[in-house]
């Protein structure tokens, strides 16, 4: 599964803690980050990460790019909502696109554990689901 890690300044450190705590379950699936995000969690952990652009430089569209042709399957995207963003439109983009292609979306830890959980126990094969209904 390709999964997407994602985070503002303020919860970088969280998702870092986030990675650790997770590594033996992420370490299964392919990773994907933004830039600086993606290189904190490899500088804390043995995780094999692609690393995008910085969200305000593109990352986020990035990420995005590969949610709209099928190549994401999951984004976990810790988000600041008490500090404003200059990039604001991409990320309401990003957001949009997980809707829009029925990508998991967490954007706070205890969602992003409970996805995680779901991946380790093989509960989270969401994609044969929708296409059964298809």
């Amino acid at each position: 599964m390709n999964i997407a890690l994602i985070a503002h300044d303020r919860k970088k450190d969280d998702l870092v803690q986030f990675a650790i705590a997770y590594e033996s379950i992420l370490a299964d699936h392919t990773i994907f980050a933004t830039g600086t995000t993606g290189q904190r969690v490899i500088d804390e952990t043995a995780l094999e990460i692609t690393r995008f652009q910085s969200g305000p430089l593109g990352g986020d569209q990035q990420i995005g790019a590969m949610i709209a042709t099928d190549q994401m399957d999951m984004v976990i995207f810790f988000r600041d909502p008490l500090t404003a963003q200059p990039h604001e439109p991409d990320i309401t983009a990003l957001l949009r696109l997980c809707d829009v292609y029925h990508v998991p979306l967490a954007t706070n830890m205890g969602t992003a554990e409970l996805l995680l959980k779901g991946l380790q126990e093989g509960f989270a094969d969401w994609r044969l689901i929708r296409k059964s209904r298809e």
